[in-house]
């Protein structure tokens, strides 16, 4: 692979990381408790003999068998399963908002790598330039036109140059290191370079529309609605058990000498007469649903927030690139350029000249710095939406 993508990033984060796996099995989990709430107990067997009769020629021996079942009152078995399911559709959706949030790590990682590799590259241009600047100045030094400071000046420029460069490598090892971590990767692992031109994204809808997309797209606001509703199957569960359950049984019971008593049929139901704990449970599942109902209202409020701070961000994020590729970063190269040819020229100091080149350098670092912040901050605003609202070409 001759270049990184963010896409190629999100991929193998997505397939690797183990949070994902962690998650899933417990989803997984969770999914195959359904079955056994949903079922009804075993049935019963029962059996019994006379053991005195056993080898007696005076009593007649017998036996009895019993077989029952226990049936719970209808609706109870489906109200446990409507919660397991609401409970592992939660559980679903918190993959998704990990998903969303590994996601938004790697396109923040992967932007951090994209800026250490522009820092880089023109680190290294920023070195001709003074290199070019030292070499005027010698030769104006040697015809004595200027004082020695002036090669001195660019040699200490030169030096600051190579000590940001230090920095930019530290820096870069560091990212290196957390996008491998990211994938699973031993951290030395080396990667390909990035792009070296990165596009703007698309006009984004406006902030009333991506709020609106949020609240129907976050999984952690989806996942509170799944348990809100594992909490009113539980309230109706609750209001099910004043009802008793039944247990039903056939036996046949050989000591009976009548023989028409001994095929015998019976039910055994359990009577909820103590209502205490019963209110109580009643209590406990409507105080978790305004629990979890009061949760929802606040991280709906949370998420309008979330939405409009982060389309702020972008929008003054894109327009701060615009304004460097359209007026910042043209002036300043004119005035680096004008500064050369002055300073040849003999009309300016060298000192003039180093800060105009300078001022270069700054600028062209932090224009790259405020594309990397767009793109961090369109993944930040794909994360609070619910999900991307558009990609880089």
């Amino acid at each position: 692979m001759k270049e990184l993508t963010a896409d190629f990033l999100i991929e193998q984060v997505l397939a690797r990381n183990p949070s994902l796996a962690q998650m899933t099995a417990a989803w997984q989990a969770v999914s195959a408790r359904y079955p056994q709430v949903t079922s009804i107990d075993d049935p019963m067997l029962m059996g019994r003999i006379g053991p005195g009769a056993l080898g007696s020629n005076n009593v007649n021996g017998g036996f009895m068998l019993e077989i029952s079942q226990k049936l719970p009152f209808p609706g109870k078995r489906k109200l446990r399963g409507d919660g397991v399911q609401a409970e592992a559709n939660a559980a679903g959706l918190d993959i998704e908002d990990m998903r969303l949030q590994l996601i938004e790590a790697s396109q923040t990682a992967f932007y951090d790598y994209y800026l250490v590799a522009r820092a880089m590259e023109w680190n290294d241009e920023s070195l001709k330039l003074l290199q070019r600047a030292k070499q005027d100045a010698s030769i104006r030094y040697e015809a004595g036109k200027v004082e020695q400071q002036d090669v001195l000046q660019a040699d200490v420029e030169i030096g600051r140059e190579r000590e940001r460069r230090l920095g930019l490598e530290e820096m870069g090892q560091i990212t290196i290191a957390r996008i491998n971590t990211l994938m699973h990767f031993p951290p030395d692992n080396p990667l390909p370079l990035p792009p070296r031109d990165i596009k703007l994204l698309e006009t984004i809808p406006l902030a009333q529309e991506l709020r609106s997309m949020a609240l129907s797209r976050r999984p952690e606001l989806q996942a509170l609605t799944n348990r809100i509703a594992v909490e009113q199957a539980g309230l109706a569960l609750a209001k099910k058990e004043v009802f008793p359950d039944v247990e039903v049984m056939a036996g046949y019971d050989s000591f009976w000498q009548e023989k028409e008593l001994r095929a015998q049929l019976g039910m055994r139901i359990n009577l909820p007469v103590y209502k205490a704990k019963r209110i109580g449970a009643i209590a406990e599942a409507q105080a978790k649903i305004a629990q979890r109902q009061a949760e929802l209202d606040r991280q709906t409020v949370q998420v309008h927030f979330q939405v409009q701070e982060a389309y702020e961000k972008v929008i003054k994020a894109e327009k701060s690139v615009r304004l460097y590729e359209t007026t910042i970063l043209p002036a300043a190269e004119l005035n680096a350029k004008a500064a050369r040819s002055s300073y040849v020229a003999g009309k300016i100091a060298a000192v003039s000249r180093i800060e105009a080149e300078r001022n270069l350098v700054n600028l062209r670092d932090r224009y790259y710095e405020a594309i990397a912040d767009y793109f961090r901050r369109r993944a930040t605003l794909d994360r609070v939406v619910g999900g991307p609202i558009g990609r880089p070409e």
